[in-house]
């Protein structure tokens, strides 16, 4: 027999094209305990048969792999939306919206506004973790005064980008939601309140009384580039701080907006952290790898080159467009990196495209690359069509030719996967397409700075740099005697 605990999650999350039971999350990430306290809510109080998730794009997309519910999702900001039509269809249902900082705080912050204005009944689960996580830690609508992020790296200053957004306390101005409520997972005792939230959360929408939200103050060890425990810390003394827990509202135990109102007053008067300031780029963003790339010097001999790689998340996709950028940098070219991925980076289909030019570059898209290289069916299916006459497609030979790529493209099927698992580095496959890249003479660019390039990759993991030196030479000589 199955335990409640058991009912709440699937047995496997059928992720990537195999069966896990590893979630996307990082290490010390709030969402896997919220996730969890979630399914133990729903299961424990028996909704599981009424519940409609509605889910997000962030973080929190896969849900629908986790909890053993019925599940939508909407697109990017409109999970609210999404939920107050789901709502409106189903009103026998429990349904619940789960969003994050930029999903309800920035792109969807008018839908949830609205929803809660109008009284909508569906109840919105919001983490607040102070930045975009999904996307690489950018500046978040929460982002605390002071906070360095990617795009706020001397720290956010409220004289340039405004001070942080208080979802709890702006939506406690309106009338009509019937709960609020501000709650953390930063420690075990607040983990239980947490659980106490959420059942309430849940018992409200039970019996159909209105709209409530829930925000829960989460820590992001990756993009606080702390380890869990100081990102725990950081979320109690620093987040708590300028988010204050509490409930804000609950109409059946007659909690009023004054019950913390001396508390958010005294948040409101910190002290504006001083904002550091540093002398070059270099020392802005630590580069301290000993690649010492200068500056892109215009050549308009050198024609732009266009290149897409494409593959699964986690096959090293983006880092071996990085690479071929990075040899590019060092050859004194202009180039630009452009990642797209959304969801797709934890565990789906990712892709990023590099433009190469010998003078400045207008667009870092790249509709129509010169040098393709896919490590995927679906990857190769869909941009192997837009491949310029007189182009490369490199491939792994895993994948079945479904589409032969447009007429005067050549087409390479390299083992990179087979190739680095019979080298004993199953992690490698992406040294592999470096390597046929280099064979075949596919990006213009000089071996040493790719391999260069390569080399700093790993200067994080500084044990790996002369094992995929070694692959990568390995590899090239193989595909060079074939």
């Amino acid at each position: 027999m199955k335990t409640i605990e058991q009912k709440g999650m699937y047995q496997k999350f059928p992720r990537s094209g195999k069966d896990t039971r590893v979630t996307h999350y990082c290490a010390g990430c709030g969402h896997g305990i919220v996730n969890k306290l979630v399914a133990e809510c729903c299961a424990e109080m028996g909704l599981q048969d009424q519940t409609i998730f509605v889910d997000p794009v962030g973080c929190g997309v896969f849900t629908y792999y986790y909890w053993d519910a019925a599940h939508i999702s909407a697109a990017h900001g409109r999970a609210s939306a999404a939920a107050t039509g789901v709502s409106r269809a189903r009103p026998d249902a429990v349904t619940i919206a789960y969003q994050g900082d930029g999903d309800l705080g920035a792109i969807g912050f008018n839908n949830a506004f609205q929803a809660a204005s109008r009284g909508e009944k569906f109840g919105c689960i919001f983490i607040n973790n102070s930045l975009y996580g999904m996307t690489g830690g950018q500046m978040a609508p929460t982002t605390l005064e002071g906070e360095k992020t990617t795009t706020t790296p001397f720290g956010r200053d409220p004289a340039l980008t405004g001070h942080p957004l208080h979802v709890c306390e702006v939506f406690n101005q309106l009338q009509a939601p019937v709960y609020i409520a501000r709650v953390s997972v930063a420690d075990t005792k607040r983990i239980m309140q947490c659980k106490q939230a959420i059942k309430r959360l849940f018992e409200i929408q039970r019996d159909h009384k209105g709209y409530a939200l829930l925000e829960i103050l989460a820590p992001c060890p990756t993009n606080f580039r702390m380890d869990p425990l100081k990102a725990a810390e950081f979320c109690k003394n620093e987040m708590e701080a300028e988010f204050p827990l509490g409930t804000f509202r609950d109409v059946d135990k007659g909690v009023t907006p004054e019950a913390i109102g001396a508390q958010h007053q005294a948040s409101a008067a910190l002290e504006v952290k001083s904002v550091p300031q540093v002398a070059s780029c270099a020392e802005l963003f630590g580069v301290s790898d000993g690649v010492d790339a200068p500056p892109a010097e215009d050549d308009p001999s050198v024609p732009e080159r266009r290149f897409k790689f494409a593959g699964y998340g986690g096959q090293g996709i983006l880092s071996l467009g990085i690479c071929v950028a990075e040899a590019a940098r060092l050859e004194k070219r202009h180039t630009l990196w452009f990642p797209s991925y959304g969801p797709e980076q934890r565990g789906g289909s990712a892709s990023c495209s590099v433009v190469v030019s010998g003078t400045p570059i207008g667009s870092p898209t790249v509709e129509h690359p010169d040098v393709l290289v896919c490590m995927n069916q679906p990857s190769y299916e869909r941009f192997v069509g837009d491949v310029k006459k007189g182009g490369i497609v490199i491939v792994d030979a895993s994948v079945p030719i479904t589409k032969q790529p447009p007429e005067g493209v050549k087409l390479y099927q390299v083992p990179a996967i087979q190739m680095a698992e019979d080298f004993g580095v199953p992690k490698a496959a992406n040294t592999m397409m470096l390597a046929a890249l280099r064979a075949f003479k596919a990006t213009g660019l000089d071996d040493a700075h790719l391999e260069t390039a390569l080399c700093a990759s790993f200067k994080k993991k500084p044990q790996l740099v002369e094992k995929n030196r070694d692959l990568l030479h390995r590899a090239e000589a193989a595909l060079l005697n074939n």
